[in-house]
């Protein structure tokens, strides 16, 4: 049986906000025990029931009752097409629901930016200037569906802007601003936004980086933009040239009051994008209701986020991270934002801004975790850390060495791995702070979530691995794409390979604990032999090594089956010769099995990621097949597909 690395300790427990849901729960409906077991199963098979119950002890705020919680027990073969089913008759809005709960004097935005510049604004100041900026977005013409886009850093303006447009009932969509001109068009140029707000420049590694040029040229692509509204976030003059303006001109001074639309439960609220290598990003369109509880249910009850907290999670307002973080507001939270590189000028840079901000939760991912614990830095020996309640960690599964790593090095809190994605705005699995955590696994499944694990067969196993899928509907499903009137692209995306249940694409094993490991995405995953080999078993041993900086795997075709081909990036001053490849398969094989064992294992410079930090082993192989990548400006590296191009002669050997 493994030992659990934390355990909650029976008061810890009885201070939550899940055991307190629990208990009002097993009182109302009479079930046998408060265990998280018990409750999530009656959120699955009592759906109606469970978020009905959500939405009361969180006091969603409505302007119209409820005439019926959930309509439809199964997915829809119009899914995308009509509305979901989900709390016919509401009418509410997003905005108001996050700017309800926290205190006037308490603060709600705490910003730091690379260069070191910080600002701060309580909740009545936030107030304040998001109905300045509603209403300057009125008097433009701004209403009810309307696209609002913004290519802006992780700052104040980025929330203030969500929350003005979001308060008309339009429409929120953003990118981060180092994305490429063709990155930024081929997601905005989908929308035809009417409103772009933007920056003059963002630092980023200890240098300055233009985007005004970019921007011009998208505004010239997407004729539907009217205003450029732009947010001197450096020093550097701004010299304004068409429909620019200075974002102050949005702020109208005289508003003092937030005139909330009241709309259904699925109006739009954001659209996000896929990551869209193989083509377009997919436009997500994701309803206020929805994303409201599901981001509720995550926060309160998963998370344990009181009125008060200071959460961070590093992100970019291109990553849907972004979205789950600004949420917390809801919850009477105060977001800390930082934006720059997590690195610099040390990679101690956001320890200490976890003393300095009194962080309570830390938001990161296991590439930076892997990074620090590389470069040999003790965080507990180098920093207090003393406000700290929670690690959170997403964008990849985190490896058994990192969690070992940060309960020997870091501290005694709970470690959530989370997981889900863009296509939910949340998660199927994630933290719990009632339960212990385990090296490897996500302590649970999410709440409301009829989350299983599927053989080849459609067959739910339990202590196997499988396909990632939801049995059940759920309030934040999209509730369409964008451009897709018939929603052949939504069911082709979730539907199309177990029909009438969500297939989400990861590759899993629930275990006996009812935890959860993820091996990878599904359609990466390896399969020499007809064995079904996930990424992520590969990955934890290689990157345990001292002299591996970074890796890839990928299954190459080869003599009518595949093989497993391993390509590494290697620390400063080391060479891959025959002692280094015989040292890594033998890492591998004592982690895993023979067929685990890569056929090659060649040296890299880079490894191919998204802009939101995700390897990209399918756009490597299709450039090793001699594949075209239909949109390379989705990677945040296009150039190490390259390496890749190179090496395609030698992997023919």
């Amino acid at each position: 049986m493994p030992i659990a690395l934390w355990q909650p300790s029976p008061e810890e427990q009885e201070k939550t906000l899940l055991t307190r849901f629990s208990k009002k729960v097993q009182e109302r409906y009479e079930l046998s025990d408060c265990e998280y077991s018990t409750l999530h199963q009656w959120s699955i098979d009592y759906p109606e029931l469970f978020w009905k119950e959500v939405w009361r002890d969180c006091e969603v705020r409505s302007s119209a009752e409820c005439s019926k919680v959930m309509s439809k027990s199964k997915f829809s073969e119009k899914i995308g097409m009509e509305p979901s089913g989900w709390f016919e008759g509401v009418r509410l809005n997003f905005a108001e629901n996050l700017l309800a709960r926290g205190k006037d004097e308490n603060e709600a935005i705490s910003f730091t930016g690379e260069n070191g510049s910080t600002s701060s604004l309580s909740y009545a100041e936030l107030r304040d200037i998001v109905a300045k900026c509603a209403s300057g977005l009125k008097s433009l013409g701004v209403s009810k569906n309307d696209r609002v886009a913004a290519v802006i850093p992780n700052c104040p303006e980025a929330v203030i802007g969500m929350l003005a447009t979001a308060s008309l009932g339009a429409i929120w969509s953003s990118c981060s601003p180092d994305f490429g001109i063709n990155g930024i068009y081929d997601r905005l140029g989908q929308i035809s936004p009417k409103i772009l707000i933007t920056v003059n420049a963002y630092y980023y590694n200890g240098k300055e980086h233009d985007c005004l040029l970019k921007i011009r040229e998208i505004v010239i692509r997407i004729p539907s933009i009217e205003s450029v509204f732009i947010v001197p976030f450096t020093e550097t003059i701004i010299k304004f040239k068409g429909n620019e303006q200075a974002w102050g001109k949005l702020l109208n001074s005289s508003a003092c009051t937030v005139n909330f639309a009241q709309l259904p439960f699925d109006h739009p609220l954001y659209i996000l994008y896929s990551s869209g290598t193989t083509g377009l990003p997919k436009s997500i369109v994701h309803g206020a209701g929805g994303t409201l509880l599901k981001h509720l249910t995550e926060h309160r009850y998963h998370t344990d986020v009181h009125p008060g907290d200071r959460i961070f999670f590093f992100t970019t307002c291109g990553w849907m991270m972004w979205n789950w973080l600004v949420s917390s507001l809801a919850s009477g939270a105060t977001l800390i934002l930082y934006d720059g590189a997590p690195g610099f000028p040390d990679i101690g840079r956001m320890w200490r801004l976890i003393d300095e901000q009194q962080i309570t939760h830390f938001g990161t991912s296991p590439k930076f975790l892997g990074a620090v614990s590389k470069a040999g830095h003790s965080p507990k020996l180098n920093h207090k850390l003393e406000s700290l309640r929670a690690i959170l960690s997403t964008g990849s599964p985190l490896p058994a060495d990192l969690f070992s790593w940060v309960y020997a090095e870091v501290a005694y809190v709970p470690l959530m791995s989370i997981a889900g994605g863009t296509d939910i705005a949340g998660c199927f699995m994630g933290g719990n702070p009632n339960l212990p955590v385990y090296s490897e696994e996500l302590q649970c499944k999410i709440l409301g979530m009829n989350t299983l694990a599927y053989n080849t067969d459609g067959e739910s196993v339990v202590c196997e691995k499988g396909e990632l899928v939801c049995a059940d509907p759920f309030p934040s499903m999209p509730i369409y794409f964008w451009n897709d009137a018939d929603g052949k692209k939504y069911h082709k995306a979730y539907f199309e390979k177990f029909p009438g249940v969500w297939t989400h694409g990861d590759f899993i094993e629930i275990t006996e604990r009812g935890g959860i490991i993820v091996y990878g995405r599904s359609d990466t995953v390896l399969n020499p032999g007809g064995v079904r080999i996930g990424t992520a078993e590969i990955y934890r041993p290689v990157e345990e090594m001292k002299e591996i900086e970074d890796s890839l795997v990928v299954a190459q075709p080869w003599e009518s089956d595949v093989r497993i081909v391993l390509f590494v990036v290697l620390r400063d001053g080391i060479r891959l010769d025959e002692n280094l490849v015989a040292k890594i398969k033998t890492v591998i094989l004592s982690d895993t099995t023979p067929r685990h064992v890569p056929a090659r294992i060649l040296a890299i410079p880079d490894v191919p990621r998204t802009i939101s930090g995700k390897k990209v082993e399918k756009a490597a192989l299709q450039t090793i097949k001699g594949e075209d990548i239909e949109n390379t400006s989705a990677l945040a590296n296009p150039g190490s597909l390259e390496h890749f191009s190179k090496l395609s002669e030698e992997l023919r050997k």
